[in-house]
């Protein structure tokens, strides 16, 4: 792109290149990021270029590192640095595959869950590795893949082509055949420059778009993670708690004479409680946790540092995943996290009269089934919460069947159908159904990840 706004001609024999100069950056370039911004302001062109570049989805650090792009991406759009619209997302696809494997499915699946559905007609496929000739079967590759892109007047995905072997030098050692290879050269320097022409002409008519349903679809996204997260953790816990409570109600039940006749008894009953343990290194390295509800606010995925009212799962300066919706400032971001164990513990009945001493007329199994019916009202409340997250996600996001979105689905359907929500489960295996074996190959590649993380 800089060659091409430089005007560089085959005959000049040069080619420049960016270097990376890490000695200089601000928070938003830091190292620590996963995007980096180009602004370019040259002189010799009258284009001025924002690029906003993602490297680094798919490789060996994991979908921990690619949801970090996903942060920087919102990160940027709060910034002092601030881009408010962008006029195109470029799709890089090798030219000479005829199908997108599973890595290239999660990462063009991931790449799209970034962004709002009024943004699809802004993704132009840039195909490379061309010799001009075979790209039919990478186009219909994307066609399978589901991948949504601006389409020309019949209906067909816009793309350029792109080979950027010019930048090679002749073999010395085949002198003879230095001038089919400079003429393969000039084809693809022609073929590339022909391309980007293509692209930026193609800018010029392209009406940007505002970032802020974007901005809204990472919102929410991480909001679902962190509910989905959480959700799971209290659920466990309230499930645990119903279990103690029935084991109760049938010690009770079990021992009803001596109820009856008032007369101590033990019984034992399986006790959930939570522990304060590392974070597993390879999930995670931090979290947002609350101390007063002991919860895990924000994990996996939490990253802001110098003030905690910032991180995404924070509203109004309170949270809005943990039990209580506690003030920021109860909670810490450490290398820890509250895990949910069990103990068994023995009790009596003298204990159980205590603790419901202050229900006077309420006879003591009423009280243990009105604490029941208690749990699983919260249990309905929270399994609606991350529902509704999944249902604003499907209006607004361009990707609504993300693979980070099904990953949760099963989950999400099995308590919609324990909660007697028939019709929001249908919606979700809806959801699921037309993923389909598009999104499998992403989706398994997703959870293989995971799954070799654990061996």
């Amino acid at each position: 792109m800089i060659n091409y706004m430089l005007g560089v001609q085959r005959e000049d024999k040069v080619w420049f290149e960016i270097t990376d100069d890490q000695s200089d950056r601000t928070s938003v370039h830091s190292q620590t990021s996963s995007i980096t911004v180009y602004g370019f302001y040259l002189q010799e062109s009258p284009i001025h270029l924002t690029i906003i570049d993602t490297p680094g989805y798919g490789d060996t650090r994991g979908v921990k590192k690619d949801k970090e792009i996903a942060e920087s991406l919102l990160s940027l759009s709060k910034s002092e640095e601030e881009i408010h619209e962008i006029h195109a997302v470029c799709l890089v696809i090798n030219s000479t595959h005829n199908r997108l494997s599973d890595r290239q499915q999660y990462i063009f699946d991931a790449v799209q869950s970034l962004f709002g559905r009024d943004i699809a007609y802004n993704i132009i496929l840039l195909l490379t590795h061309s010799d001009g000739l075979r790209h039919k079967n990478a186009l219909r590759a994307v066609e399978e893949a589901n991948i949504k892109c601006a389409v020309n007047d019949k209906n067909q995905p816009v793309f350029f082509l792109f080979n950027n072997c010019q930048t090679d030098a002749a073999d010395e050692e085949d002198a003879e055949d230095t001038e089919e290879h400079e003429q393969r050269l000039d084809q693809s320097f022609n073929l590339s420059f022909g391309g980007m022409a293509g692209l930026f002409e193609i800018l010029d008519t392209l009406q940007p778009k505002s970032l802020k349903m974007t901005r809204d679809v990472l919102q929410k996204r991480k909001q679902l993670e962190a509910n989905v997260s959480n959700l799971r953790s209290r659920v466990q816990m309230m499930e645990l708690k119903q279990n103690e409570l029935k084991q109760t109600q049938a010690a009770v039940e079990q021992n009803k004479q001596d109820v009856k006749a008032n007369k101590n008894f033990e019984y034992e009953v399986e006790v959930a409680y939570k522990e304060w343990v590392d974070i597993d290194p390879s999930k995670a390295s931090a979290a947002m946790c609350c101390t007063v509800c002991e919860e895990n606010c924000h994990y996996p995925g939490c990253w802001w540092v110098s003030n905690l009212s910032w991180c995404s799962v924070m509203k109004n300066k309170h949270c809005t995943v943990c039990t209580n919706k506690c003030h920021y400032k109860e909670h810490v971001k450490s290398a820890k996290i509250y895990e949910t164990k069990t103990k068994k513990e023995t009790r009596t009945y003298e204990d159980l009269k205590k603790k419901y001493e202050d229900k006077t007329g309420v006879s003591l199994v009423k009280m243990l089934e009105e604490e029941l019916q208690a749990l699983e009202k919260e249990k309905i409340k929270l399994v609606n919460e991350a529902f509704s997250c999944v249902e604003t996600l499907e209006k607004i996001a361009l990707n609504t069947d993300s693979v980070f979105t099904l990953q949760h689905i099963d989950f999400l359907i099995e308590k919609l159908k324990e909660i007697n929500e028939s019709e929001k489960a249908k919606t979700l295996e809806n959801i699921k159904k037309r993923a389909g074996e598009v999104k499998h190959g992403a989706l398994d590649y997703l959870t293989g990840f995971f799954k070799n993380k654990l061996k």
